[in-house]
């Protein structure tokens, strides 16, 4: 897959997401090696649900996504990459949250914006979330404005970047005093990885028709 163009991938992406998804196993591929686990103590029914928006445009009749550089100043998570999204408030369905927290975080107006469908919950053990993948649409590129104190920076990154073997390194950091590789996708300045990583991981085999995504960024034939 060389080139991305927009409207073609919008309806392979919308075919796709009404067959069974790639799942666990294609985000799996890109997740921190060891991964985290949900403690034994960890009681199911008080995870917390959240949703995050992956929005697709178009520049030049090429497909772009949105990511989000989170502030430092946001604790746990900040000056990390991210999907537009937070927790689901009480009565609000998955496209809902997903669409109300990218029009608080980067000023998304959601009458632009079409739902194409929901990638695989992804549970996330150090935050307590279970995370809601929800695509979209826009039919050309939206205004966007980075909400203060939240966002630091809009990310607008080319899909086929993504796709990109060369866009996958894998870096090491330090967990409980264990080394932790850690797949990381390189795009326009910033690092890409963890529960970020992994959701576009499933949206990357997505697009090759459920192939795994090898740990070279590649499908696996």
């Amino acid at each position: 897959m060389q080139e991305c163009r927009f409207f073609e991938m919008v309806a392979r992406v919308r075919a796709a997401l009404l067959a069974p998804l790639p799942g666990a196993t294609a985000q799996d591929r890109l997740s921190p090696r060891p991964g985290r686990v949900w403690p034994t103590t960890f009681d199911p029914a008080k995870v917390r649900h959240a949703a995050c928006l992956l929005l697709l445009f178009p520049r030049d009749d090429r497909a772009h996504l949105v990511l989000t550089l989170r502030a430092e100043t946001l604790g746990r998570h900040g000056g990390q990459v991210s999907l537009p999204g937070g927790a689901i408030e009480p009565g609000e369905s998955l496209e809902q949250a997903a669409l109300r927290e990218a029009q608080e975080e980067i000023g998304l107006a959601p009458s632009v914006v079409q739902t194409l469908g929901a990638l695989t919950p992804l549970d996330i053990p150090v935050s307590g979330f279970r995370l809601h993948p929800i695509v979209a649409a826009a039919a050309d590129r939206p205004a966007l404005q980075a909400s203060d104190g939240e966002v630091a920076r809009i990310l607008e990154v080319p899909v086929e970047q993504l796709i990109d073997p060369a866009r996958l390194v894998w870096r090491t950091s330090k967990r409980d005093e264990r080394d932790v590789a850690v797949p990381t996708f390189v795009v326009d300045g910033a690092d890409i990885w963890g529960a970020t990583a992994m959701v576009l991981a499933e949206f990357l085999a997505l697009l090759r028709g459920g192939g795994e995504a090898g740990e070279n960024g590649q499908a696996m034939e």
